[in-house]
């Protein structure tokens, strides 16, 4: 096996947004998935694996953590492959249980994820056989607090969700509810940092080879973050605005409007950090700041200006 290649047995599905990336283990005895991507692309995720697998059963589904775009495909898997085992963080069993979509941010977040049952709690400090190999199981608090990333030690290669990217990591959404979480990021880092990766399979974007150089970038950019929780704090609305723009790709203001004044976290970010401006003004600066980047761009939609995601 090349340093910069992946083994065989160890496919990546990488996905554009919305959904994360799905990462196929391939064994003799068993087929494993490490998350499943948003519920819009669910359809496509089942085809993906499928065409994949051929005849083979998919036999266990994995979640790194529990948000919409990790495992909004985990009931069109569990249709497909009736006898799929699935496997969840232990701190949101209790929440999929009762399908409390409140505590599993999906009411907070305005996001989308279809009911799906889960079968075992995976436990941090154990190891778990992911098709042909065995995988060790580490927490990784930040960016979710129930959040973990599995690592291969003798091939050297991590799967670290969203702890981990080329270019950072993910929102600290623990954060936007006002409890301090960047230490913990700060903490998975170091974690990552020890364990020596070889290769980074990260939840979004391509493989990562240069894992000192992504470790780098994103303690510099937690780095900044703790020094102006309010970067942070607009950071987190954009993303939470252009994860909508690419869910509905087209949307009027006024709509964009009505959908974030129920969207608690934007009213959380902006009584936290901008209080005293009004609530439709944040919200326009914002989507300025979308414009401006080519996040995305304005458009006449039968004479009522709108958005359309770039």
């Amino acid at each position: 096996m090349s340093p910069a290649t992946l083994p065989p047995d160890i496919v990546v599905l990488e996905r554009g947004w919305l959904s994360s990336n799905n990462i196929l283990l391939l064994g003799p005895q068993q087929c494993a998935l490490v998350d499943s991507g948003y519920g819009t692309h669910a359809a496509q995720t089942v085809a993906l694996v499928q065409a994949r697998l051929g005849v083979r059963p998919l036999d266990l589904l994995i979640n790194t953590h529990l948000h919409s775009d990790h495992c909004g495909g985990n009931a069109a898997l569990q249709t497909a492959y009736p006898a799929l085992l699935t496997h969840i963080p232990p701190g949101q069993a209790a929440a999929v249980r009762r399908w409390d979509e409140d505590a599993l941010s999906y009411v907070a977040t305005g996001q989308y994820c279809p009911r799906f049952t889960y079968d075992e709690p995976l436990t941090p400090g154990n190891s778990i056989r992911l098709g042909a190999r065995d995988w060790d199981i580490h927490a990784a608090p930040g960016h979710d607090p129930d959040s973990v990333i599995f690592f291969q030690p003798e091939l050297g290669i991590l799967i670290s969700a969203d702890a981990l990217w080329a270019n950072g990591f993910g929102v600290v959404f623990p954060e936007i509810e006002g409890v301090s979480a960047f230490a913990e990021v700060g903490q998975t880092l170091d974690l990552i940092d020890a364990l020596r990766p070889r290769l980074v399979i990260p939840g979004h974007g391509a493989v990562l080879h240069d894992v000192p150089g992504a470790l780098d970038y994103a303690r510099r950019r937690l780095d900044q973050f703790t020094a102006e929780p309010l970067r942070h704090a607009r950071y987190a609305a954009k993303v939470l605005l252009k994860f909508k723009l690419l869910e509905v790709q087209q949307i009027t203001r006024k709509d964009l409007l009505s959908w974030a004044r129920v969207t608690s976290y934007f009213s959380l970010l902006q009584a936290r950090h901008d209080a005293q401006s009004d609530f439709d003004a944040w919200i326009d600066d914002l989507i300025q700041d979308l414009l401006r980047s080519g996040a995305a761009q304005a458009m006449d939609i039968s004479g009522e200006p709108g958005l359309l995601n770039q």
